[in-house]
Parts: structure tokens; sequence; C-alpha cells
């Protein structure tokens, strides 16, 4: 009988007897002299923001560092669609109180009436944004859009910047419907401001009560 025995099954053939088939190293070799084998790596230091932490998913821009912790930001088709929301409930409410009042826009015995409707829905306007926002920071169109005004500093209920939020808002309409043929830049200027704003996409009114949108 020869001595040469074949392979086992599955045994690498060939090499040095000190080559260790699957890869870990000897019984009783040392660690590196100065090493702990235990040693482990510091947990990351938590950021100290209100927000939840967020990190950029895989293909994606890494994040700003301003806008660490913070949820994502609202997208501007999510703000327009909410507005749109809240302004049908005042177009609403606006033809309620023009038949209230029998007013018409195209008989001019009736300015009188239709500056009184206008003010009557502007000041409307005004206090539901800025009750809601203050005590949720959620409008209806914001609820249904699941998006919401957010203080800036710790991310909480927007509070009493809800009404210079409100009121900034409100004013640039003001000064949209006053002063004629150009008056409109200025609160549109106000609604399209968040398109190029970095890195917190504000609207002027935003700016005013140092707020942000956020999604929920």
């Amino acid at each position: 009988m020869s001595s040469n025995q074949p392979p086992g099954y599955g045994y690498p053939q060939g090499g040095s007897g000190d080559q260790n088939p699957y890869g870990q190293q000897p019984y009783g070799q040392q660690q590196p002299q100065g090493q702990n084998p235990y040693e482990q790596q510091p947990f990351p230091q938590q950021q100290p923001y209100a927000y939840p932490q967020q990190g950029p998913g895989y293909g994606q821009m890494p994040m700003d560092p301003a806008l660490a912790g913070m949820p994502p930001l609202a997208g501007s088709g999510q703000r327009f669609v909410a507005r749109l929301i809240d302004g049908v409930i005042f177009l609403v409410l606006a033809f309620v109180l023009f038949a209230v009042f029998g007013a018409s826009f195209t008989d001019p015995d009736d300015l009188g009436k239709v500056a009184v409707v206008s003010l009557l829905v502007g000041i409307a306007s005004f206090l539901y944004e800025a009750l809601m926002l203050k005590s949720s920071g959620q409008t209806i169109g914001k609820k249904v859009m699941k998006i919401r005004v957010a203080r800036l500093a710790d991310g909480g209920v927007p509070g009493n910047a809800a009404w210079a939020r409100a009121g900034t808002y409100a004013g640039a309409s003001v000064v949209g419907n006053v002063i004629p043929c150009v008056g409109f830049v200025v609160p549109l200027l106000n609604a399209l401001w968040h398109l190029w704003d970095k890195p917190y996409r504000q609207c002027w009114h935003d700016k005013a009560a140092k707020t942000v949108v956020v999604k929920v």
C-alpha cells in the first residue's frame, strides 16, 4: 500500500502546513502589544437638538450640517396644496358673506360692501392661522398634507411666534391689495421665497417668526 494518501474531501490541496484554511489566527497567538482586544469605539455624541437624528440615505447627497437632527423639511408641493386647502375654506366664507351682505363685484355701488367683506375675510384668515399654529403648529390644510410649523430653535409648537408669522403673511397680502399694478409682487415673493432659501426653505413669514415647515 502506498504511503501517499489522497486528500480528504473538501480540504484544500497543496500549500504549506502553517496555512490555516479558515483564515483564523492559530490558538495562542498574541495580540499586538498595546492593543486591547475588547476595546470598543465610543458611541457618537448626541447632538443638542430636540429633533430626531436623520442621516442621508443610500445614494443621497450628504445632509447640510445646519439641518442635522431635524426632521425632513416639507416639500414645496405639500406647502402649496396646504395653502390651497386653507384658501378654499375662506373662499367659501367669502361667498357666504357676499350673499349675506348682498354685495357684488360688478356693481359700483357695492364697493363699500365688497371692502367690508374683504376685511372680514382677511381678519378671519389671520386669526385662523395664528390661533391654530399657536396651539398645534397646523392648520386644516397642513394637517391634511401631514406637515407642521415648528420653532427653528427646538422644534416645538410656535406658540406666540405664530402671531408674527400670521401677521407677516397677512401684511404681505395687504400690500399686494393696496398697491396697484405691482403690489402683487410682494405676496408672490413671500410665498415663493422658500424655493431658493437655504438651508431652511423659509418664506418671509418664517423668517419673521423664526420657524420652519417640516414633515410630520
